[in-house]
């Protein structure tokens, strides 16, 4: 059989020339029509192959009556949900020999309706996925589209339909964090229009209704990371423990603005989501989610269109079951957690007085808790101390504390802020130990200015003891090659001071047995005024504050100086907070000191000029943090101060 194109596209009548056929053979052989001898057909084929010859979409269409092409409606291109849903009938429809058409209809009903309209006159069928439409509206609609496939709606009876049991989903979630021990959640609701939305919000209001222990809060969102983000004062303000997001994209958003804020997940608020999108996991902290798999359910959308178009009936499948994916977004809520004032209500006029303290395991996070006792028998957890191995590389893992309360439970802590993230809590920080940096971030280098290098270190605390007030910790310093680089015996003690406040006591004694130490900071390498390295206490943001100390009243007159304590008093918009440092009176170091973009102090081991220690000497330095709910002036931050290593 002589194989010739006339031009480079080789035409119908080019593969009739080359079978010694006709058009009209050939148009039945390329249409799968039956009526075609076997010989015929297989002789057609060959030269159709040979020639490389591709039927004509339009003439094709025209001869079957159909266009081999499906459309699809769907609220929101750019959420990842409906991109995954989109990507499961696309690939489906594809291995099928069919294109697909999309439409966004941006949420807005009324274009839903003219662009499912106008999409179904192009095309065979039609799949609308979460349509926003009231549901007379949708079964007018569907009316006019068949046939159709609907995705994650109760449609009109006659219509195919696949969904999620999005009441199952929000069941696991109130589920999970009622076991955490959360009993004041808050529902951040999507679109009032998403029909998914109110099945979630219907499922809440169920569950709740059980849970007569649980108390479930609505607040209006969205949809969008942009609507999560724009919740966060909202959610601090209810003093909610958790929050159930509308969707994973609200979720990002509200961490964000939590970040924003200086508030914890999941230290001081758990956090989840819904839909189980790719980047759930990427999140920061990785998001609790009720997980669906969107593109199994845009497959299983197009086996029932494809059934349709076949001629058939297909049966609507079992409703999706969302699973359940636990990350580190949420965690056990902490007694104190679970009282917390919440914002506008005042602190109790008769302020909580601590009286005896003793650490605890905390079995959920792999860390310690600090328990005090209150003079009318109660409990309040003031400290909570995290191994720090979760930490990333770069952040030099070690250690630390968060947060550190007050007895009314104010935050006198900020972990991992969005300035200087590596910062956590009340930690040992060092910029640089014989060129390895226990700090985390970049490293100041002379000549060059702040570098990020690969000289992180790490602490691990190989040894733990708990004796009643006080945690006792082996800490091991490993260096950036992983060698064991010096070993510290660290304590954190809590002590009673009656009112107005509390004392948490740390020790450090360093100890040089693996040879000759070198201690430095950025001031040591020419930086001038940022030596800071040792007991370091990041605090958080307030809507006023002031540092002083005593004789000293401004923050670059306490910055540097050698007093024996400082003190910061935080004001919030209902309350103040009082936090005294008071170095143990052994040995007084230089005071790094933040009090304006930022709040944070320590005692600086090498203020301007590198710290020595020689191979098998030992260096002790301690730091006091006492506590007071209210502001202190100069006085009172002195008489407690005085009383710090009690």
């Amino acid at each position: 059989m002589a194989v010739s194109r006339v031009d480079g596209i080789a035409t119908i009548g080019d593969v009739a020339r080359a079978a010694n056929v006709s058009r009209a053979t050939v148009s039945r052989v390329m249409n799968g029509k039956p009526n075609v001898d076997a010989d015929l057909a297989t002789r057609v084929r060959a030269a159709a192959e040979a020639l490389q010859y591709r039927p004509s979409t339009t003439a094709r269409s025209l001869s079957l009556g159909r266009t081999n092409t499906v459309a699809v409606t769907m609220p929101d291109l750019t959420n990842p949900m409906f991109q995954e849903t989109l990507r499961g009938v696309t690939t489906a429809a594809a291995a099928n020999g069919y294109r697909v058409l999309v439409a966004d209809t941006a949420g807005d009903p009324q274009v839903e309706v003219e662009s499912a309209l106008d999409a179904r006159s192009r095309c065979d069928a039609i799949v609308l996925i979460s349509p926003r439409l009231p549901e007379p509206a949708l079964r007018d609609l569907l009316a006019d589209l068949s046939p159709a496939v609907v995705v994650n709606r109760i449609s009109d009876g006659r219509t195919p339909t696949i969904g999620v049991d999005y009441a199952a989903g929000i069941r696991s979630l109130l589920s999970h964090l009622a076991s955490l021990g959360h009993r004041d959640v808050l529902y951040l609701s999507g679109p009032s229009l998403s029909a998914s939305n109110q099945l979630r919000i219907d499922a809440l209001r169920e569950f709740a209704a059980q849970r007569t222990d649980l108390r479930v809060r609505e607040h209006t969102a969205g949809a969008s990371i942009e609507a999560g983000y724009a919740s966060g004062d909202a959610v601090i303000a209810s003093g909610a423990t958790a929050v159930v997001a509308y969707n994973d994209l609200v979720a990002f958003g509200l961490l964000a603005r939590l970040t924003d804020l200086g508030v914890g997940v999941p230290a001081d608020i758990s956090v989840t989501g819904f839909d189980g999108i790719e980047f759930a996991k990427f999140a920061q902290p990785p998001l609790t989610t009720a997980a669906v798999s969107q593109s199994d359910l845009g497959a299983a959308a197009w086996d029932m269109l494809s059934a349709v178009l076949a001629g058939e009936t297909p049966v609507d499948p079992p409703l999706v079951q969302p699973e359940l994916i636990v990350r580190a977004s949420t965690r056990i809520v902490s007694e104190l957690l679970s009282r917390r004032p919440i914002p506008g209500s005042g602190l109790a006029t008769t302020p909580r007085v601590l009286t005896s303290f003793a650490w605890t395991e905390d079995e959920s996070t792999d860390g310690w808790v600090l328990r005090g006792r209150t003079t009318d028998g109660s409990t309040a957890d003031v400290v909570h101390a995290s191994p720090g191995a979760d930490l990333p590389r770069v952040h030099s893992p070690r250690p630390f504390l968060h947060p550190v309360r007050t007895a009314e439970g104010i935050d006198l802590t900020e972990r991992n802020p969005q300035r200087h993230r590596q910062q956590h809590g009340v930690s040992m920080a060092v910029a640089m130990v014989n060129g390895t940096s226990y700090w985390g971030g970049r490293t100041y280098l002379r000549g060059e200015g702040p570098t990020l290098l690969q000289n992180h270190g790490r602490q691990e605390a190989t040894n733990t003891a708990l004796k009643g007030d006080t945690l006792v910790q082996d800490v091991t310093w490993f260096d950036q090659h992983e060698h064991p680089q010096l070993p510290e015996t660290r304590t954190t003690r809590g002590a009673a001071l009656g009112a107005p406040g509390w004392s948490l006591q740390w020790t450090s004694t360093l100890t040089a047995s693996h040879g000759d130490l070198v201690i430095e900071s950025p001031a040591t390498q020419g930086r001038v005024g940022a030596g800071y390295g040792g007991i370091f206490w990041r605090l958080g943001p307030s809507t006023s504050s002031r540092v002083f100390g005593p004789g000293l009243t401004r923050e670059h007159e306490v910055h540097g100086s050698t007093v024996p304590w400082i003190a910061f008093v935080h004001h919030g918009a209902d309350r103040a907070v009082t936090l005294v440092l008071a170095q143990h009176p052994d040995l007084v170091l230089p005071w790094f000191v933040r009090a304006e973009e930022w709040f944070g102090a320590g005692p600086a081991l090498a203020w301007d000029s590198p710290r020595s220690i020689a191979a098998g000497q030992r260096l002790t330095i301690g730091l006091a943090g006492v506590a007071v709910d209210g502001a202190l002036d100069a006085h009172a931050a002195a008489e407690l101060a005085a009383r710090a290593w009690e």
